[in-house]
């Protein structure tokens, strides 16, 4: 599995690097045939005057594309909001493969 992690307008901590792939290493266990993730990581400046920070999620698997975002204060937590969405729809794809 291919993990990509792109931040965009800023340079992002190799801290956060780690932390991310390390959380996205993770759904290799729900399901195997994963072929790639992309992560982008964004600021929000238009929402308020503090800078909100959105982690965007996309897994490519065989014919389908999983994608989760979601805002937060800290990009740790956005990227922890988004892997557990995208372990609930890899749980969902695996349920509705065993039924057909």
């Amino acid at each position: 599995m291919r993990i990509h992690i792109q931040a965009i307008q800023f340079t992002a901590s190799e801290q956060l690097i780690e932390f991310i792939e390390k959380k996205v290493a993770k759904l290799e266990h729900f399901y195997d045939r994963i072929i790639d993730v992309e992560v982008y990581l964004t600021l929000d400046n238009k929402s308020s005057h503090i800078k909100d920070k959105i982690a965007r999620i996309k897994v490519n698997l065989p014919r389908v594309q999983l994608v989760a975002s979601e805002r937060s204060k800290l990009f740790e937590t956005a990227a922890d909001l988004s892997i557990e969405s995208i372990k609930r729809q890899l749980k969902r794809y695996k349920e509705k493969l065993r039924g057909q």
